[in-house]
């Protein structure tokens, strides 16, 4: 969104707020002098004027009493300057809405953000210290360099979607060939599983092309595995496995870890949730999360298919490219 989007919702808001309160504002004025014109009918009363009218005749005039008249000038006074307010506060609050909607999405892509680039940045900074390491023995960094910069490039892909996705725009149509993609993942994730002592295994089956733009496959694959990884104790493995029906892609990670809880299933997919702490690293609950929005943003799902206390499975399904 904009800066001229931005000012364009201000102005709307505004203008909202100003036909609501000045609509209000006519309607209780005609309903507070409809009423006084009612009651000064209702409670005047005729005499008759013996010193005369116009020409010098007898007439009657119209006499209304002050004291009767007051109290309804007062309520209605009062009543209208109520009602103004309680219209002025609902139109302030309906105008609001699309700031408190940027507010959200704003609060929302900064939480993503630290939680997205979160794993990239610790494995470029893994990478480095390889380098630094490679550098000293006068071992050559080509290989290493290459890998620095595809972690670069992958970071500026993931803020690229992230942005498409917090300014609410429709998802982006893309295919990403699921081995290729899997293995990406698997890519920026080795340093992390290096340290942690947890090997990575794959296991893919060919020609799979999943209806999904690579860099969010990428990004989904990346935050699965990297869960396995934070939960999965040190000398195990975590499998990584794809296999395809005619119409979808499944892809499950599979960790050693201490299982979920039966109450957790559904709750670690909420923003900020958090299962038992059994992890290495403690995250901000926000991975998991991510992934099923993605997911249900392209059509897919994102589930425990099964978990124990000797590990657990997630199992993402996505639409099959035709």
């Amino acid at each position: 969104m904009s800066a001229a989007d931005d000012r364009r919702i201000v102005r709307r808001a505004a203008a909202r707020v100003g036909l609501l309160v000045g609509g209000a504002s006519a309607i209780a004025l005609a309903i507070g002098v409809g009423i006084l014109v009612g009651v000064l009918l209702t409670g005047a009363r005729r005499e008759t004027d013996h010193h005369g009218g116009p020409g010098g005749l007898p007439g009657d005039r119209v006499v209304v009493d002050f004291d009767d008249v007051l109290p309804w000038v007062l309520g209605l006074g009062l009543l209208g300057v109520a009602v103004i307010g309680v219209v002025g506060w609902a139109a302030s609050r309906w105008s609001v809405r699309p700031l408190d909607e940027a507010l959200r999405r704003q609060r929302a892509f900064v939480s993503d953000a630290s939680h997205e680039l979160r794993t990239p940045l610790t494995a470029l900074s893994s990478r480095v210290q390889i380098a630094q390491r490679r550098l000293a023995r006068g071992e050559p960094l080509d290989d290493t360099l290459d890998r620095l910069r595809g972690d670069a490039e992958l970071m500026d892909h993931v803020l690229t979607d992230m942005l498409l996705a917090a300014e609410g725009a429709a998802a982006t149509e893309g295919v990403v060939a699921v081995d290729g993609g899997i293995r990406a993942a698997v890519d920026v994730l080795t340093p992390l599983a290096d340290e942690a002592g947890v090997e990575i295994t794959v296991r893919t089956g060919t020609g799979l092309v999943a209806a999904v733009p690579s860099v969010t496959f990428v990004r989904m694959c990346t935050a699965l595995i990297d869960n396995a990884i934070t939960h999965a104790p040190e000398g195990t493995a975590v499998t990584v496995s794809a296999d395809g029906t005619d119409d979808d892609v499944a892809i499950r990670v599979e960790d050693a870890g201490g299982g979920v809880h039966d109450d957790d299933r559904e709750r670690i997919f909420e923003r900020f949730a958090r299962g038992a702490e059994s992890g290495r690293r403690r995250g901000f609950g926000l991975g998991l999360a991510l992934v099923r929005e993605a997911a249900t943003r392209h059509g897919g799902t994102i589930d425990v298919e099964r978990t124990s206390a000797d590990g657990t499975v997630f199992l993402l399904r996505l639409p099959r490219a035709r």
